[in-house]
């Protein structure tokens, strides 16, 4: 399963490890996602569309 969130896209990131001597290495920034219940169906979620999905929930 892939680390993409299912409502917004958004997706594991890359970028640079830095070293105390600035060496720079590749690594991931992965998405922090969370399975969530919508209407029945188990999606999984990042946390900033869960918190959306709840701002406007409560409007």
């Amino acid at each position: 399963m892939s680390r993409v969130c299912q409502v917004t896209g958004r997706g594991t990131k890359t970028g640079n490890s830095r070293s105390h001597s600035n060496i720079a290495t590749r690594r991931k920034f992965a998405i922090n996602l969370q399975t969530k219940k919508i209407d029945g169906v188990r999606v999984r979620l990042s946390t900033r569309a869960i918190r959306t999905l709840a701002k406007n929930a409560a409007k």
